[in-house]
């Protein structure tokens, strides 16, 4: 599954929206989602992926999009974190 896929079942699931307004250049705030829903999606995204988000959630996520290049920018970070064991060093727990 691809992340804007994942994405967009989490902003089904959660934020009770429809798959076809999910589009990648969907404006956040046009579909509701205000900066308290943003972060509570964070927390979405960190159980979903088994991520850790240490920083402050980007202003510059605008769009579904930017969301999607946001995440797989976090999985990037991940999988170079991993230690030579495998184990995720940064991985929620």
């Amino acid at each position: 599954m691809s992340t804007l896929e994942t994405l967009q079942d989490i902003l089904i699931d959660e934020f009770d929206l429809k798959r076809e307004q999910l589009t990648p250049d969907a404006e956040l705030a046009a579909l509701g989602v205000d900066s308290l829903d943003l972060l509570e999606l964070m927390f979405k995204i960190e159980d979903r992926y088994k991520l850790a988000i240490r920083d402050d959630v980007p202003t510059t996520l605008t769009t579904v999009n930017d969301v999607v290049a946001y995440i797989d920018g976090l999985l990037a970070r991940q999988g170079k974190a991993r230690g030579s064991d495998g184990a995720d060093l940064h991985a929620a727990t």
